[in-house]
């Protein structure tokens, strides 16, 4: 099965060690190298189909007068596209890992780590983020060009502290996004999970935006994309909060469940709130939501200790997903008996 490394009948128990090791070996994999050229990185290489084909799938203007029928063409067009290129993302990734599974437990958790490490990027978030405080000690001019790279929001007018607030929800985001929820996948459903996750996330990042954007309309032809995003970063959303809240010695729960609310994004407040009440500081984004509005302004400390807080959630995660791997397979093993 592919969810499993039960295809070799002799595997010893040390194996099966390795094997619920990889996570951990993949996380210091992006450590010692971070990410692998633009060239072999299979998610550019999704990034580069998602834009192929949503010059196709998005129109250049958004339908006149009451042509709901050629809106609704345009979602099942979008999400027929999206499943087809997902079909071919989980395709690769269990004949990879069906690959892997017939070696050795030691030479299957190595080589998976390597293949796995790709979908994850925690050492290019964190370093990201630094940078923008690096920037802020030059100039608020070099702050704001390097958030430019973090966020899609204009920037031109934020001050120091907006530029920090911005970077610090990035960062509590993207600890979602790039790390908590690949590996959780990865737990769940293996090397496919992990590929179908980083697709569903690529494809909301760059199709699952309402309106106009970048000379196309989206609302119809991104819809699928958004949804299916916000599902399957349902779970990991709240973990990631939750593993906040662990590395900050404990938050209560009732306020981090009202702030996360306060936002847009179904899933996207439950990390950033807790980052928020973490470090006791306020996170907004103008004109949308203001996130522990009695906290203070963040200042130049408060990018490191952020950092700290999410590296120690990250420790907190490795054990967790081990057992949830552990348990997949004895209830897999159950099943299938």
């Amino acid at each position: 099965m592919w969810l499993m490394p039960w295809l070799r009948a002799d595997q010893p128990w040390w194996g099966w060690a390795a094997l619920l090791c990889v996570p951990a070996l993949a996380l210091c994999v992006d450590h010692r190298w971070g990410e692998p050229p633009l060239r072999w990185h299979p998610v550019v290489w999704m990034g580069r189909a998602l834009q192929w084909w949503g010059e196709r799938v998005a129109p250049l203007a958004p339908p006149s007068g009451p042509a709901v029928a050629r809106d609704l063409r345009r979602f099942w067009f979008g999400a027929s596209v999206w499943i087809a290129l997902a079909a071919m993302v989980l395709i690769v990734s269990m004949v990879v890992q069906h690959a892997l599974y017939l070696l050795p437990g030691a030479a299957a958790a190595v080589l998976l780590a390597l293949v796995l490490k790709p979908l994850l990027a925690w050492r290019m978030l964190r370093e990201e983020v630094l940078a923008v405080e690096a920037a802020l000690g030059e100039s608020l001019g070099a702050g704001r060009t390097h958030l430019a790279r973090l966020v899609s929001r204009d920037v031109s007018a934020l001050s120091a502290g907006e530029v920090r607030e911005s970077a610090i929800e990035s960062l509590a985001e993207n600890l979602n996004d790039s790390v908590v929820a690949p590996l959780f996948w990865f737990a769940l459903a293996g090397l496919p999970g992990a590929a179908l996750y980083r697709f569903a996330n690529t494809a909301d990042a760059m199709w699952g935006y309402p309106g106009m954007r970048s000379g196309r309309y989206w609302q119809w032809a991104g819809k699928w994309a958004a949804r299916a995003d916000d599902v399957m970063s349902w779970v990991p959303a709240r973990i990631t909060a939750a593993l906040l809240a662990l590395a900050a010695r404990g938050l209560p729960l009732r306020p981090l469940a009202h702030e996360a609310r306060k936002t847009p994004s179904p899933n996207s407040g439950w990390p950033m709130a807790a980052m928020a009440l973490a470090l006791g500081v306020r996170l907004a984004k103008p004109g949308v939501y203001v996130l522990h509005s009695h906290g203070r302004v963040p200042d130049a400390t408060d990018m490191r200790r952020a950092v700290r807080v999410a590296q120690g959630g990250l420790t907190a995660l490795l054990p967790m997903l081990a057992a949830l791997q552990g348990l997949v397979w004895v209830l897999a093993g159950k099943v299938l008996a």
